[in-house]
């Protein structure tokens, strides 16, 4: 058997943070209060899922879906006022849409996802003079 793809879904809680999937009718699920501790809980809970198959993973072979808030989260770096200016979107509702008070569409979670991964796109062809 061929090592299945890991895509779990993090999603930001009262009091931390859950992950959790489904990969060939195995349910996956775990929570912490930190990304970090988080991330080593993820990959646990994968490893010893799929122990008896003999596949072992690290967490570079995970991918990982965020809810809004837990990608700001995780990801500080991203101004959300700046990404809001960016993509033409009101900057408080990009702010509700974050604190989870506001559930963005569709339409509107793709708008904010085309502007992140604008941003990933550009800083990846960055170069520094030397």
């Amino acid at each position: 058997m061929k090592k299945p793809k890991i895509k779990i879904k993090v999603t930001k809680e009262d009091a931390g943070y859950s992950a959790n999937t489904l990969v060939n009718n195995n349910f996956i699920a775990t929570e912490s209060e930190t990304f970090e501790e988080l991330k080593e809980m993820i990959l646990e809970a994968v490893n010893l899922s799929f122990e008896d198959m003999g596949f072992i993973y690290t967490i570079d072979e995970i991918q990982f879906e965020f809810d809004l808030g837990s990608f700001f989260d995780f990801y500080k770096v991203i101004n959300a006022k700046a990404l809001s200016d960016r993509i033409g979107m009101n900057q408080s509702l990009l702010a509700q849409y974050i604190k989870g008070s506001k559930k963005p569409s569709t339409n509107q979670t793709k708008r904010i996802l085309r502007g992140v991964q604008q941003i990933g796109r550009e800083l990846s062809e960055v170069r520094f003079l030397l």
